[in-house]
Parts: structure tokens; sequence; C-alpha cells
């Protein structure tokens, strides 16, 4: 990409506040931690971490995140966690776990599997990747009460943890749609009639994407057209075939529809359904996350671009941001960026990926 991998502003942050190793942590009189929490209240640390840490003992990090079998971002994130673990390591030791459910984003059973770890004393530090503004709430509040550092990533909430690794929903739209209406003038098309669409419409953050998406758009084209909405938007499911078919029959539905926005990793199917559709040329989409179906999207100029929030930056900010506190009692800054993947940098983008992935 044109910008680094916010991992590595991580990193670099780290490196700026002096934390390459353990033997960086605080003096005496730095027991215990605290860290000003979101709401400008101040959080302490459970006196037996404080005294785990003290011993320079190994803390026990937990990542939960959303789903270990959701096509594309359960690889994506977990490949994120593990990437970077030696780095995290080098700053404070973890004994790091990831847990998440088997079913696609199931914030009950993500809460209860939390709650089994902090029941049997296995958290010391936890890192959540989060799908709705409320959803987690409640037991951040409670395991923060307890002394337990709390981070979260991948969407915004209404939480206090120590510190948030996310997009701003609103803002993302906004950068979606004017990437939209610079494309407009550039090539001089004639795009009047939109659709949105995602895996899971009524979520927090797709409801931001969604809503600021239509708002800019209407605001530099008021005779715009959006045949479904936030309140109405094409639920595709996170299922590479049931999203295939969920395109295939809504263009099918909607002739006259030209620009479809997916908010989350589904337009590569979109792509696929205009293609096979013979509508090269006539339909276009915009998404969000690398995959590699959307790349070959963007490749075949049915796709405008690719939106990245980089799921691996989310799985891997936690265990840097919970060995950055306890060595130093620094909270690491929310650098999360959106990254634009257009066709100039297509390669790049699946050079990443496969690097990410292994294959």
């Amino acid at each position: 990409m044109n910008s680094p991998s916010n991992i590595g502003v991580l990193l670099v942050t780290a490196a700026v506040l002096g934390i390459g190793s353990i033997s960086h942590a605080a003096n005496e009189s730095g027991w215990p931690y605290t860290g000003k929490l979101i709401d400008g209240s101040t959080f302490t640390l459970n006196s037996q971490i404080a005294e785990k840490v003290k011993a320079k003992q190994p803390i026990s990090y937990l990542f939960s995140y959303a789903s270990s079998s959701t096509d594309l971002y359960s690889a994506q994130i977990k490949a994120g966690y593990d990437q970077t673990l030696t780095s995290a390591n080098a700053i404070y030791p973890l004994d790091p776990r990831a847990i998440a459910p088997a079913t696609a984003y199931d914030a009950n059973l993500q809460i209860s599997q939390i709650e089994a770890q902090f029941n049997s004393n296995q958290i010391d530090c936890l890192s959540i990747a989060v799908n709705g503004a409320d959803a987690f709430t409640e037991i951040t509040r409670r395991l923060m009460a307890e002394g337990i550092p709390v981070f979260t990533n991948g969407a915004p909430t209404n939480g206090n943890e120590l510190g948030q690794f996310t997009q701003i929903p609103e803002k993302e739209g906004v950068q979606a749609a004017d990437l939209v209406l610079d494309w407009i003038k550039k090539t001089g098309k004639d795009i009047k009639v939109f659709a949105v669409s995602g895996g899971n419409p009524s979520a927090t953050w797709a409801q931001g994407r969604m809503i600021s998406f239509e708002k800019r758009i209407k605001e530099a084209i008021p005779d715009a057209k959006f045949v479904t909405d936030s309140t109405n938007a094409l639920n595709t499911t996170f299922a590479a075939a049931q999203q295939y078919d969920a395109f295939s029959a809504f263009f099918l539905a909607h002739p006259e529809v030209q620009l479809m926005l997916n908010v989350d990793q589904g337009a590569g199917q979109a792509d696929k359904a205009i293609a096979d559709a013979g509508r090269v040329g006539e339909v276009y989409t915009l998404g969000w996350n690398n995959t590699d179906d959307q790349l070959d999207g963007i490749k075949q100029g049915i796709q405008l671009a690719l939106l990245d929030q980089k799921w691996s930056d989310q799985g891997g900010f936690g265990a840097l941001a919970c060995a950055t506190f306890l060595a130093t009692g620094e909270i690491l800054p929310n650098t999360q960026k959106l990254v634009v993947v257009g066709p100039e940098q297509v390669d790049e983008a699946r050079a990443e990926l496969r690097k990410l992935l292994g294959n």
C-alpha cells in the first residue's frame, strides 16, 4: 500500500515510548498501574496482576474475536493476532490465548466465553473484537471494575475501556461516498441509482456506514435514488455462496441499480454476479476489506475500490496494547486507518494478503 501497516505504526509507537523489552518496566513507585478511561475516570490495575508484573511473570492475555468460521474475516484477524505476539512479548511476556464462537457473530456466546475465562481466573488483560456498540459494554464494565485492563477493536463501542482500535463508521461512509463522487467526476458516468447491502445490516457499524454514505451522495446528487438504504438494506449474510445468490437475485429484480455499496466483505460476490449476468460496465460496486474476489473485481473494472480496515491490525492490537500498558502504564493510541485499494494498488494488496495468510 501507499501507507504503512497500522501495526507498523503501533510498533513505532512502542519504540518511541522506549518499551523494547521488559527491562524498561516501571520502578517500584509505579505500582499499581493506573490509566485514564474513555470517560476520564481512573482505572487501577488489580493488585494480583500488579504483583505478577512486578515479578516480571507472564500475564494471561486473552483475545476474544467474533467468529472462528466466517469466510475471510476469521483467517485474517487470527493471522494478525499471531503475527504480533513476538513483538508484544519483547515488550512484556504474555501467556496468550485466542477464542471465538464457531458460529458467525454470536455476541452472547462470545460474552459467555469471556465470562468462563474470567470465572476461572484466566484473564490478566483482555482484547475484544466487538461487533456492536452496546453488546460488550457490561462485560467491559465488570472486568474493568475488577482491575483487569480491557481494550476493544473492530468497531466503536459505548464501553469505558482503556482504549479502542477502530474506524468511525460515520466517517467511513463519507470517505466511501467521496470516493464514488470523485470517480463519477473523473469518468463522466451518469450514476443516479444506488443500493446498499451487508452481511449484518442492522449492526451499528453497518448502519453508520450506510447512513453517512447515502447522506453524502444525496448532498452531491440531489436526485439520487436509493433502491435500498439503511432501513431495508440487502442482507447477504457472510457466507460467499449465499452472498452470490442474494446479489444475483437482487440485480435480476432491480436492473435499474447502477452502484451497489457493500459495507463489509461481500462486494466480491456482487462482482461475480454482475459478471455472470453480462452487466460489466453497467453496474459497479464498492466494498470493505482486502479479499481476493474483490481484488479480482477491481481488476475487471466492476469494483471501484475496496476500503481495507485491516482486520489483521485489529487482531494484533490487543497483544501490543496489553504488553505496553503492563510494561509502562502507557495506553496505545487509536491509529486505525482505512486504506483505499484501487486499480493501482491491487497487485500490492494481493501480495500483502498472500504474505499475511502464508500462501
